[in-house]
């Protein structure tokens, strides 16, 4: 079964992703869905972990659309798992839009109603915003499991949210 393992540029994401989430789903069984918004890919490029993660994996690692006539890479995985969510991609996932190849599989998985856990993550300030509430509640309410954790709690914890390979 395949897993669809999104990541978005919030901090920790270049040494949190591969340990905590793409190594263990591996162990279960889980075939890698990797789709990184354009600023994580970056982040992951420059410091190796990129290529780390597409070594877990014979499914392209994904951070750019498709061209026109392209065939996607791989069918619908059977669940996702997307952490970091940074505050501005939990908004455009609550809302639905899909302005990158990460949020584009995010919105499409939300909308096929596949299995989704999310990990926000942030500051104060951001969810001191108004609509902060508002987004993680809908996405509570279209089924999305939010698992909202201090930032000191591990994330392969998310794996046992979903029903496995």
């Amino acid at each position: 079964m395949i897993l669809g393992l999104i990541a978005s540029a919030g901090g920790g994401v270049e040494r949190r992703l591969r340990p905590e989430l793409a190594e263990p789903a591996v162990a279960r069984g889980w075939t890698l869905a990797v789709t990184l918004t354009p600023t994580a890919a970056r982040w992951l490029a420059a410091t190796g972990e990129l290529a780390k993660l597409q070594s877990l994996t014979d499914l392209p690692v994904r951070s750019e659309p498709r061209m026109p006539g392209q065939p996607k890479p791989y069918p619908m995985p059977s669940a996702f798992v997307f952490a970091p969510a940074t505050a501005n991609s939990v908004a455009k996932l609550a809302l639905g839009i899909a302005d990158s190849q990460a949020l584009t599989a995010a919105c499409e998985a939300v909308g096929a109603r596949v299995p989704m856990v999310v990990r926000p993550q942030a500051g104060d300030a951001q969810r001191g915003h108004p609509a902060f509430a508002g987004h993680v509640k809908a996405l509570r309410e279209a089924g999305v499991l939010v698992s909202d954790e201090p930032p000191e709690v591990g994330w392969e914890p998310m794996l046992d949210l979903l029903e496995g390979p």
